[in-house]
């Protein structure tokens, strides 16, 4: 490998967060048990959220907007302002959910950091990903923070045209086969797979990933004998 840039995402990559919405959802859940089961739900709230994803994009702000559509339907618009309203707030808590880090993460970065150019490369909304990174006290590691709109080939080419690096000398750090794995693969780069124990259901594959260029790990810090060789 002729690695010149390690980019990482950022949730449940370098901090928890997926829990944090599967916990916003049960209370969502709940919050409208009197309409439908948990189960249906759930199912509602996912297809919702897909849909809106190519004028929402990803992250809190399009996740709440997704909940309130969701009430509005499955309550046949008969839901009140203050369920709205609990609806709103449950999104202002998931907002300023703490921000803790996964085991090995600032022992991988320490080691890597002055060897290859660390980057984020991560989805969501702008605000809320700049005040993580910042919360968590990872941002000094990283060269360039990019929040990207989605994870397909084309964006990730758009990042390598900023980064001004060819697809070989980029190597992708991430919980999800399909955004982090794949795109980067089908462009020519490395990636590896750090599992996390909880995956949202858009981001799972069911086929096994076959090539060159790709690690399974079962943590972080499993990279550095990849990288550090």
């Amino acid at each position: 490998m002729n690695v010149k840039v390690i980019a990482f995402d950022a949730d449940d990559t370098l901090f928890i967060n997926e829990p944090y919405f599967e916990e916003t959802e049960k209370k969502f859940c709940g919050l409208m048990s009197h309409y439908l089961s948990a189960q249906s739900l759930s199912q509602e709230l996912l297809k919702t959220q897909v849909d809106n994803l190519p004028l929402y994009g990803y992250g809190i702000k399009g996740y709440v907007l997704s909940m309130i559509e969701t009430a509005i339907k499955v309550s046949d618009g008969t839901i009140s302002t203050k369920g709205i309203q609990k609806i709103t707030d449950l999104g202002k808590e998931l907002i300023q959910k703490p921000i803790e880090l996964l085991d090995g993460v600032e022992e991988t970065l320490q080691s890597l950091q002055g060897k290859y150019k660390l980057v984020v490369a991560t989805k969501g909304d702008l605000k809320d990903q700049q005040r993580k990174l910042h919360d968590s006290g990872l941002g000094p590691y990283f060269h360039h923070i990019e929040v990207m709109a989605d994870k397909q080939e084309v964006n990730y080419e758009k990042l390598l045209a900023r980064l001004e690096v060819k697809p070989e000398e980029f190597f992708m750090i991430g919980n999800s086969l399909k955004s982090d794995v794949l795109p980067v693969l089908n462009i020519g780069g490395y990636a590896v797979h750090v599992p996390f124990h909880t995956t949202w259901a858009h981001e799972r594959i069911d086929h096994e990933i076959v090539h060159p260029n790709f690690y399974a790990t079962e943590k972080i810090t499993d990279v550095l004998p990849i990288l550090l060789k």
